[in-house]
């Protein structure tokens, strides 16, 4: 697989890899490559780590939005033995308690969903090295980037990437295009304030964790639709009315409303 790099910046790049839509975004400096998110297997970031070449990549540090297979899974591949990998304090603790654990998890729901994800069972997960609590700034020669985390959201460890001087902003599965946003294991009525803030930075292109790459426009059209959600899920749970009633209108399809109310439901009893 030959890797379509777009580049949406000066020395920033972008590959929408074709499983699962997800995207790798690389940040050039003179003296380091940030790479943000790894994939989901070792093929895929053997795959990633060969596209690099590409882009005359320095010393890479690396950089994992959340903790979800699909952006951190890679790392072990990527990494070498003083490779810095960054991640909010949330997503280290998950991956480094119990990585087995969340291997395996991984590999029985998702190892089917394509044949490239079969490699799921064959992940040593590397958890992050290096955490941030709510800001970090990473300078990787002559030109600065900044780590910042908002609040709870698609996860709760969700690390969005801001680029000042290309005006850029990655975000991880806080945004999603070209697909509806995956509540999981996420907190609905935090996440539109969580984007809020972030997109605060947004000046210029903004990528999603999957999907196309777009403007801070359309990022702002996606936050006032969990705005909605989130209202409708609070107004609900507010007069105790039954999970069904609030999943049956609003914004998104069906399934991720029904799946966001209950969520949110949790979330609001804590």
């Amino acid at each position: 697989m030959t890797a379509a790099w777009q580049r949406i910046a000066d020395g920033v790049h972008v590959w929408r890899y074709p499983v699962l839509d997800v995207n790798v975004t690389v940040v050039s400096g003179d003296e380091a490559t940030l790479v943000v998110d790894t994939l989901s297997t070792p093929a895929q970031a053997g795959r990633l780590r060969r596209a690099l070449t590409e882009l005359e990549p320095r010393r890479l540090v690396l950089v994992n939005t959340h903790a979800h297979f699909d952006h951190c899974f890679g790392n072990a591949t990527l990494a070498g033995p003083d490779t810095e990998i960054w991640a909010h304090e949330a997503t280290r603790r998950r991956l480094a308690d119990r990585p087995g654990q969340v291997v395996a998890e991984a590999a029985a729901r998702h190892a089917g969903d394509d044949p490239e994800l079969a490699g799921l069972t064959a992940v040593t997960l590397l958890p992050p090295n290096r955490t941030v609590h709510e800001h970090a700034e990473l300078d990787l020669g002559g030109r600065r980037v900044q780590l910042r985390y908002a609040g709870r959201g698609h996860s709760d460890g969700d690390l969005a990437v801001h680029v000042p001087d290309a005006g850029v902003l990655v975000l991880g599965d806080l945004l999603e295009v070209d697909a509806p946003p995956q509540f999981d294991d996420a907190y609905p009525i935090s996440w539109p304030a969580t984007l809020g803030r972030l997109l605060t930075d947004a000046t210029g292109q903004v990528v999603p964790g999957h999907g196309a790459v777009v403007d801070a426009h359309h990022a702002e059209r996606q936050r006032r639709e969990l705005a909605e959600l989130a209202d409708r899920i609070a107004a609900g749970y507010a007069t105790g009315a039954p999970l069904e009633q609030v999943w049956s209108t609003g914004p998104f399809d069906l399934a991720t409303r029904r799946e966001a109310a209950a969520r949110g439901y949790a979330e609001l009893t804590g």
